[in-house]
Protein backbone atom coordinates (compact mmCIF):
# COMPACT_ATOMS: atom_id res chain seq x y z
CA UNK A 1 0.00 0.00 0.00
CA UNK A 2 2.25 3.08 -1.09
CA UNK A 3 0.16 5.44 0.79
CA UNK A 4 2.45 8.63 0.26
CA UNK A 5 2.40 8.41 -3.55
CA UNK A 6 -1.64 8.98 -4.05
CA UNK A 7 -2.06 12.19 -6.33
CA UNK A 8 -4.04 14.53 -4.78
CA UNK A 9 -7.80 13.98 -4.55
CA UNK A 10 -10.72 15.38 -2.72
CA UNK A 11 -10.66 14.71 0.76
CA UNK A 12 -12.57 14.35 3.95
CA UNK A 13 -12.63 13.26 7.57
CA UNK A 14 -14.54 10.01 7.08
CA UNK A 15 -10.83 8.96 5.66
CA UNK A 16 -9.87 8.64 9.44
CA UNK A 17 -11.72 5.48 9.47
CA UNK A 18 -9.42 3.59 6.84
CA UNK A 19 -7.23 4.19 10.27
CA UNK A 20 -9.85 3.38 12.73
CA UNK A 21 -10.62 -0.02 10.98
CA UNK A 22 -6.53 -0.94 10.48
CA UNK A 23 -6.17 -0.14 14.63
CA UNK A 24 -9.84 -2.64 15.00
CA UNK A 25 -8.18 -5.33 12.83
CA UNK A 26 -4.99 -5.26 14.89
CA UNK A 27 -7.26 -5.85 17.87
CA UNK A 28 -8.92 -8.56 16.30
CA UNK A 29 -5.91 -10.58 15.98
CA UNK A 30 -5.25 -9.52 20.29
CA UNK A 31 -8.38 -11.67 20.76
CA UNK A 32 -7.06 -14.84 19.84
CA UNK A 33 -4.20 -14.58 22.31
CA UNK A 34 -6.29 -12.68 24.91
CA UNK A 35 -8.55 -15.79 25.73
CA UNK A 36 -6.58 -18.76 24.37
CA UNK A 37 -3.28 -18.45 26.06
CA UNK A 38 -2.13 -18.55 29.64
CA UNK A 39 -1.59 -15.51 31.16
CA UNK A 40 -2.69 -16.30 35.16
CA UNK A 41 -2.33 -13.21 37.71
CA UNK A 42 -2.72 -10.50 34.90
CA UNK A 43 -5.97 -9.48 32.86
CA UNK A 44 -4.35 -9.38 29.62
CA UNK A 45 -1.24 -11.39 27.99
CA UNK A 46 1.96 -9.57 28.07
CA UNK A 47 5.62 -10.62 26.68
CA UNK A 48 6.34 -12.73 29.19
CA UNK A 49 3.47 -14.49 29.72
CA UNK A 50 3.76 -15.21 25.70
CA UNK A 51 7.25 -16.37 25.80
CA UNK A 52 6.87 -19.15 27.85
CA UNK A 53 3.33 -20.06 26.32
CA UNK A 54 5.33 -20.62 22.79
CA UNK A 55 8.40 -22.10 24.72
CA UNK A 56 6.43 -24.86 26.96
CA UNK A 57 2.98 -25.10 24.14
CA UNK A 58 2.29 -27.40 21.45
CA UNK A 59 2.55 -26.59 17.85
CA UNK A 60 -0.77 -25.46 18.19
CA UNK A 61 -0.21 -22.74 20.59
CA UNK A 62 2.87 -21.60 19.14
CA UNK A 63 0.92 -21.30 15.40
CA UNK A 64 -2.00 -19.42 17.35
CA UNK A 65 1.04 -16.88 19.39
CA UNK A 66 3.07 -16.15 15.91
CA UNK A 67 -0.40 -16.11 13.86
CA UNK A 68 -1.58 -13.40 16.44
CA UNK A 69 1.12 -11.24 16.91
CA UNK A 70 2.14 -10.83 12.97
CA UNK A 71 -1.71 -9.88 12.35
CA UNK A 72 -1.22 -7.38 15.37
CA UNK A 73 2.44 -6.05 14.24
CA UNK A 74 0.92 -5.58 10.40
CA UNK A 75 -2.59 -4.11 11.27
CA UNK A 76 -0.57 -1.89 14.22
CA UNK A 77 1.86 -0.22 11.11
CA UNK A 78 -0.89 -0.30 8.95
CA UNK A 79 -3.02 1.80 11.57
CA UNK A 80 0.50 4.46 12.26
CA UNK A 81 0.75 4.44 8.56
CA UNK A 82 -2.89 5.63 7.52
CA UNK A 83 -3.26 7.91 10.67
CA UNK A 84 -0.04 9.91 9.38
CA UNK A 85 -1.82 10.06 6.26
CA UNK A 86 -4.67 11.34 6.84
CA UNK A 87 -3.14 14.08 8.95
CA UNK A 88 -0.97 15.61 6.36
CA UNK A 89 -4.22 15.46 4.15
CA UNK A 90 -6.46 16.54 6.93
CA UNK A 91 -3.58 20.07 7.53
CA UNK A 92 -4.32 20.50 3.57
CA UNK A 93 -7.94 20.00 3.52
CA UNK A 94 -8.92 22.23 6.94
CA UNK A 95 -7.94 25.69 5.28
CA UNK A 96 -10.22 24.68 2.08
CA UNK A 97 -13.62 26.25 0.82
CA UNK A 98 -15.20 22.23 1.21
CA UNK A 99 -13.82 22.27 5.00
CA UNK A 100 -15.97 25.49 5.74
CA UNK A 101 -19.13 24.21 3.92
CA UNK A 102 -18.76 20.84 6.45
CA UNK A 103 -18.49 22.92 9.24
CA UNK A 104 -21.48 24.76 8.60
CA UNK A 105 -24.21 21.85 7.71
CA UNK A 106 -25.00 18.29 9.07
CA UNK A 107 -21.87 16.83 8.01
CA UNK A 108 -19.94 18.84 10.67
CA UNK A 109 -19.73 15.74 12.99
CA UNK A 110 -17.40 13.70 10.47
CA UNK A 111 -14.97 15.67 12.29
CA UNK A 112 -15.87 13.30 15.26
CA UNK A 113 -13.76 10.87 13.55
CA UNK A 114 -10.71 12.38 14.46
CA UNK A 115 -10.89 11.75 17.91
CA UNK A 116 -12.70 8.39 17.21
CA UNK A 117 -9.38 7.38 15.41
CA UNK A 118 -7.10 9.04 18.13
CA UNK A 119 -8.73 6.57 21.07
CA UNK A 120 -8.01 3.66 18.97
CA UNK A 121 -4.52 4.67 18.27
CA UNK A 122 -4.13 4.72 22.19
CA UNK A 123 -5.57 1.44 22.52
CA UNK A 124 -3.23 -0.30 19.62
CA UNK A 125 -0.26 1.44 21.61
CA UNK A 126 -1.23 -0.16 24.38
CA UNK A 127 -1.57 -3.80 23.01
CA UNK A 128 1.99 -3.68 20.82
CA UNK A 129 3.35 -2.45 24.51
CA UNK A 130 1.87 -4.70 25.94
CA UNK A 131 3.11 -7.91 23.91
CA UNK A 132 6.71 -7.06 22.44
CA UNK A 133 7.92 -4.66 24.54
CA UNK A 134 9.61 -7.07 27.63
CA UNK A 135 9.51 -6.11 30.90
CA UNK A 136 6.43 -3.28 29.95
CA UNK A 137 3.93 -4.96 31.74
CA UNK A 138 5.44 -5.43 34.96
CA UNK A 139 5.56 -1.85 35.09
CA UNK A 140 1.83 -1.18 33.81
CA UNK A 141 0.63 0.43 37.27
CA UNK A 142 2.94 3.54 36.50
CA UNK A 143 1.72 3.82 32.79
CA UNK A 144 -2.21 3.73 33.65
CA UNK A 145 -2.18 6.94 34.79
CA UNK A 146 -0.59 8.45 32.07
CA UNK A 147 -3.28 6.16 29.45
CA UNK A 148 -5.88 7.83 31.40
CA UNK A 149 -4.48 11.12 30.79
CA UNK A 150 -4.17 10.50 27.25
CA UNK A 151 -7.93 9.43 26.64
CA UNK A 152 -8.55 12.52 29.07
CA UNK A 153 -7.20 14.82 26.65
CA UNK A 154 -8.82 13.15 22.97
CA UNK A 155 -12.01 13.51 25.36
CA UNK A 156 -12.11 16.95 25.48
CA UNK A 157 -10.97 17.75 22.38
CA UNK A 158 -14.09 14.86 21.10
CA UNK A 159 -16.16 17.32 23.75
CA UNK A 160 -15.10 20.60 22.31
CA UNK A 161 -15.48 19.36 18.50
CA UNK A 162 -19.01 18.30 19.22
CA UNK A 163 -19.92 21.19 21.47
CA UNK A 164 -19.12 23.50 18.44
CA UNK A 165 -21.74 21.53 16.40
CA UNK A 166 -24.52 21.57 18.88
CA UNK A 167 -24.36 24.95 19.86
CA UNK A 168 -24.57 26.12 16.19
CA UNK A 169 -27.23 23.86 15.10
CA UNK A 170 -29.24 25.46 18.57
CA UNK A 171 -28.81 28.66 18.49
CA UNK A 172 -27.67 29.69 14.99
CA UNK A 173 -29.91 26.72 13.08
CA UNK A 174 -28.62 25.30 10.19
CA UNK A 175 -29.62 21.20 10.76
CA UNK A 176 -31.33 19.91 7.61
CA UNK A 177 -33.42 16.59 8.63
CA UNK A 178 -34.13 15.81 5.38
CA UNK A 179 -30.44 15.26 5.02
CA UNK A 180 -30.30 13.40 8.16
CA UNK A 181 -31.52 10.12 5.98
CA UNK A 182 -28.69 7.81 7.80
CA UNK A 183 -27.30 6.76 11.32
CA UNK A 184 -24.24 9.23 10.73
CA UNK A 185 -24.92 11.61 13.32
CA UNK A 186 -24.00 8.38 15.19
CA UNK A 187 -19.81 8.67 14.39
CA UNK A 188 -20.00 11.40 17.34
CA UNK A 189 -21.65 9.44 20.15
CA UNK A 190 -19.19 6.81 18.41
CA UNK A 191 -16.11 8.80 19.55
CA UNK A 192 -17.51 9.30 23.26
CA UNK A 193 -18.12 5.69 23.44
CA UNK A 194 -14.70 4.79 22.24
CA UNK A 195 -13.12 7.47 25.09
CA UNK A 196 -15.08 5.32 27.76
CA UNK A 197 -13.67 2.32 26.64
CA UNK A 198 -10.51 3.50 26.50
CA UNK A 199 -10.95 4.79 30.29
CA UNK A 200 -12.35 1.52 31.03
CA UNK A 201 -9.44 -0.33 30.06
CA UNK A 202 -7.24 0.93 32.97
CA UNK A 203 -10.56 1.11 35.58
CA UNK A 204 -10.21 -3.10 35.02
CA UNK A 205 -6.53 -3.36 34.82
CA UNK A 206 -5.13 -1.50 37.69
CA UNK A 207 -4.84 -2.64 41.13
CA UNK A 208 -4.65 1.12 42.13
CA UNK A 209 -7.73 2.24 44.11
CA UNK A 210 -7.09 5.63 42.98
CA UNK A 211 -6.28 5.11 39.31
CA UNK A 212 -9.29 2.63 39.17
CA UNK A 213 -11.47 4.95 40.91
CA UNK A 214 -10.55 7.77 38.20
CA UNK A 215 -10.76 5.19 35.19
CA UNK A 216 -14.13 4.58 36.15
CA UNK A 217 -15.57 8.10 36.14
CA UNK A 218 -14.22 9.16 33.19
CA UNK A 219 -15.57 5.93 31.81
CA UNK A 220 -18.76 6.35 33.10
CA UNK A 221 -18.62 10.26 31.90
CA UNK A 222 -18.64 9.54 28.52
CA UNK A 223 -20.55 6.27 28.36
CA UNK A 224 -23.42 8.17 29.90
CA UNK A 225 -22.87 10.76 27.20
CA UNK A 226 -22.62 8.29 24.23
CA UNK A 227 -25.85 6.38 25.07
CA UNK A 228 -28.01 9.49 25.53
CA UNK A 229 -27.30 10.97 22.45
CA UNK A 230 -27.27 7.91 20.72
CA UNK A 231 -31.07 7.76 21.78
CA UNK A 232 -31.36 11.10 20.44
CA UNK A 233 -29.80 10.18 17.05
CA UNK A 234 -30.78 7.11 16.76
CA UNK A 235 -35.21 8.38 16.16
CA UNK A 236 -33.74 11.65 14.59
CA UNK A 237 -32.02 9.10 11.83
CA UNK A 238 -34.81 6.37 11.56
CA UNK A 239 -37.40 9.30 11.67
CA UNK A 240 -35.68 11.36 8.11
CA UNK A 241 -35.03 7.88 6.79
CA UNK A 242 -38.62 6.43 7.02
CA UNK A 243 -39.71 9.49 5.73
CA UNK A 244 -37.58 10.58 2.90
CA UNK A 245 -35.83 7.05 1.93
CA UNK A 246 -32.38 6.36 3.02
CA UNK A 247 -29.17 7.87 1.16
CA UNK A 248 -28.13 4.91 -1.08
CA UNK A 249 -24.07 6.02 0.15
CA UNK A 250 -25.02 6.15 3.68
CA UNK A 251 -26.62 2.79 4.32
CA UNK A 252 -23.66 1.32 5.89
CA UNK A 253 -24.25 3.42 9.02
CA UNK A 254 -27.22 1.57 9.59
CA UNK A 255 -24.48 -1.14 11.26
CA UNK A 256 -22.34 1.23 13.30
CA UNK A 257 -24.76 0.51 16.29
CA UNK A 258 -22.81 -2.88 16.33
CA UNK A 259 -19.28 -1.17 17.18
CA UNK A 260 -21.06 1.16 19.31
CA UNK A 261 -22.44 -1.40 21.40
CA UNK A 262 -19.42 -3.60 21.41
CA UNK A 263 -17.50 -0.63 23.02
CA UNK A 264 -20.25 0.29 25.17
CA UNK A 265 -20.35 -3.70 26.26
CA UNK A 266 -16.61 -3.83 26.56
CA UNK A 267 -16.33 -0.62 28.81
CA UNK A 268 -19.51 -2.14 31.16
CA UNK A 269 -18.13 -5.40 31.51
CA UNK A 270 -14.63 -3.64 32.67
CA UNK A 271 -16.48 -1.17 35.02
CA UNK A 272 -17.81 -4.22 37.01
CA UNK A 273 -14.93 -6.27 36.59
CA UNK A 274 -13.05 -3.23 38.30
CA UNK A 275 -15.70 -3.30 40.61
CA UNK A 276 -15.56 -6.51 41.36
CA UNK A 277 -11.77 -7.64 42.07
CA UNK A 278 -10.74 -3.72 43.31
CA UNK A 279 -13.80 -3.59 46.22
CA UNK A 280 -15.36 -7.09 46.25
CA UNK A 281 -18.40 -6.24 44.57
CA UNK A 282 -19.63 -10.08 43.15
CA UNK A 283 -20.58 -10.49 39.79
CA UNK A 284 -21.85 -13.66 39.26
CA UNK A 285 -21.42 -15.37 35.84
CA UNK A 286 -24.99 -15.66 34.96
CA UNK A 287 -25.39 -11.90 35.05
CA UNK A 288 -22.27 -11.53 33.28
CA UNK A 289 -23.36 -13.75 30.45
CA UNK A 290 -26.79 -12.17 30.19
CA UNK A 291 -25.51 -9.07 29.60
CA UNK A 292 -22.90 -10.19 27.15
CA UNK A 293 -25.71 -12.29 25.53
CA UNK A 294 -28.48 -9.79 25.32
CA UNK A 295 -25.82 -6.99 23.64
CA UNK A 296 -24.75 -9.60 21.05
CA UNK A 297 -28.28 -9.92 20.20
CA UNK A 298 -28.81 -6.10 19.36
CA UNK A 299 -25.64 -6.37 17.27
CA UNK A 300 -27.09 -9.12 15.18
CA UNK A 301 -30.98 -7.56 15.10
CA UNK A 302 -29.12 -4.52 13.20
CA UNK A 303 -26.54 -6.72 11.36
CA UNK A 304 -29.54 -8.07 9.81
CA UNK A 305 -31.82 -5.24 9.07
CA UNK A 306 -28.43 -2.83 8.05
CA UNK A 307 -27.66 -6.11 5.95
CA UNK A 308 -30.99 -6.38 4.36
CA UNK A 309 -31.18 -2.47 3.33
CA UNK A 310 -27.61 -2.50 1.86
CA UNK A 311 -28.70 -5.19 -0.71
CA UNK A 312 -31.67 -3.75 -1.58
CA UNK A 313 -29.80 -0.51 -2.20
CA UNK A 314 -26.79 -2.90 -4.10
CA UNK A 315 -24.78 -1.15 -1.88
CA UNK A 316 -22.12 -3.53 -2.20
CA UNK A 317 -21.86 -3.74 -6.18
CA UNK A 318 -21.83 0.01 -6.19
CA UNK A 319 -19.38 0.91 -3.66
CA UNK A 320 -17.19 -1.90 -2.61
CA UNK A 321 -16.77 -3.93 -5.43
CA UNK A 322 -18.33 -1.50 -8.80
CA UNK A 323 -16.87 1.64 -9.78
CA UNK A 324 -18.34 4.57 -7.56
CA UNK A 325 -16.33 5.51 -4.72
CA UNK A 326 -17.12 6.87 -1.09
CA UNK A 327 -14.93 7.52 1.61
CA UNK A 328 -17.90 6.50 3.97
CA UNK A 329 -17.31 3.09 2.85
CA UNK A 330 -15.06 2.69 5.35
CA UNK A 331 -17.74 2.66 7.95
CA UNK A 332 -18.41 -1.40 6.70
CA UNK A 333 -14.64 -2.12 8.81
CA UNK A 334 -15.70 -1.33 12.16
CA UNK A 335 -19.15 -3.57 12.50
CA UNK A 336 -17.04 -6.96 11.24
CA UNK A 337 -14.31 -6.44 13.62
CA UNK A 338 -16.77 -5.41 16.19
CA UNK A 339 -18.93 -8.52 15.86
CA UNK A 340 -15.74 -10.70 15.83
CA UNK A 341 -14.43 -8.83 19.25
CA UNK A 342 -17.64 -9.15 20.93
CA UNK A 343 -18.48 -12.23 20.23
CA UNK A 344 -15.11 -13.37 21.46
CA UNK A 345 -16.50 -11.89 24.83
CA UNK A 346 -19.77 -13.82 24.43
CA UNK A 347 -17.74 -17.12 24.08
CA UNK A 348 -15.15 -17.21 26.20
CA UNK A 349 -16.09 -15.03 29.83
CA UNK A 350 -19.94 -15.71 28.75
CA UNK A 351 -20.44 -19.55 27.45
CA UNK A 352 -17.02 -20.53 29.20
CA UNK A 353 -17.56 -18.72 32.19
CA UNK A 354 -20.87 -19.68 32.48
CA UNK A 355 -19.45 -23.65 32.28
CA UNK A 356 -21.67 -24.55 29.40
CA UNK A 357 -18.74 -24.63 26.86
CA UNK A 358 -15.15 -25.78 27.21
CA UNK A 359 -12.59 -24.06 26.15
CA UNK A 360 -10.48 -25.92 23.37
CA UNK A 361 -13.40 -28.20 22.84
CA UNK A 362 -14.82 -29.29 19.07
CA UNK A 363 -17.89 -27.41 20.12
CA UNK A 364 -15.58 -24.10 20.85
CA UNK A 365 -14.02 -24.51 17.62
CA UNK A 366 -17.01 -24.95 15.84
CA UNK A 367 -18.12 -21.78 17.12
CA UNK A 368 -14.86 -19.87 16.11
CA UNK A 369 -15.77 -21.16 12.29
CA UNK A 370 -18.38 -18.16 11.74
CA UNK A 371 -16.56 -15.75 13.71
CA UNK A 372 -12.97 -16.02 11.75
CA UNK A 373 -14.63 -16.07 8.35
CA UNK A 374 -15.82 -12.97 9.44
CA UNK A 375 -12.88 -11.77 9.99
CA UNK A 376 -11.33 -12.82 7.26
CA UNK A 377 -13.81 -11.37 5.19
CA UNK A 378 -13.22 -7.63 6.94
CA UNK A 379 -9.75 -7.68 6.25
CA UNK A 380 -10.89 -9.02 2.83
CA UNK A 381 -12.90 -5.67 2.68
CA UNK A 382 -10.40 -3.83 4.00
CA UNK A 383 -7.98 -4.31 1.30
CA UNK A 384 -10.22 -3.88 -1.14
CA UNK A 385 -11.42 -0.27 0.32
CA UNK A 386 -8.15 0.70 0.75
CA UNK A 387 -6.74 0.06 -2.82
CA UNK A 388 -9.36 1.48 -4.12
CA UNK A 389 -9.53 4.57 -2.16
CA UNK A 390 -6.28 5.47 -0.80
CA UNK A 391 -3.64 3.74 -3.27
CA UNK A 392 -5.77 4.48 -6.39
CA UNK A 393 -6.54 7.97 -6.10
CA UNK A 394 -9.81 8.52 -3.70
CA UNK A 395 -12.23 10.40 -6.00
CA UNK A 396 -15.53 10.04 -4.07
CA UNK A 397 -18.88 12.48 -3.06
CA UNK A 398 -17.20 12.10 0.57
CA UNK A 399 -20.91 12.93 2.05
CA UNK A 400 -22.09 10.11 4.49
CA UNK A 401 -24.42 13.39 5.51
CA UNK A 402 -24.58 16.08 2.81
CA UNK A 403 -23.59 19.29 3.69
CA UNK A 404 -27.03 21.33 3.14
Amino acid sequence: MPLTKAAPAPYNPLYFLSALGAGGLAVSFFMYIMWMTPHAGQPIPSFTTLLAAFQSGSFAMQALIVMSLAGIALFSVLHVRLLVWNFARFNAWKKTEAADKLRSGNAETQLMAIPLTLAMSVNVGFIVGAVFVPGLWEIAEFLFPAALLAFALIGVYALRLFADFMSRVLVDGGFHCANNNSLAMMLAVFAFAMVGVGFSAGTAMSHNHLTSVVGFMGASFFIVAAVLFAMVFLVMGFRSMMEHRANPETVPTLWIIIPFVTVVGIAIYRMKSALEHNFGVEWLAGDRFALLAVLFSIQLVFGFIGYAVMKRARYFETFVSGDKKSSGSFTLICPGVALFVFANFLVNPGLVGLGVLDKFSIAYAVIYVPLVAVQLLTIKVFFQLSGKLITNEPRDTGAMVPAE
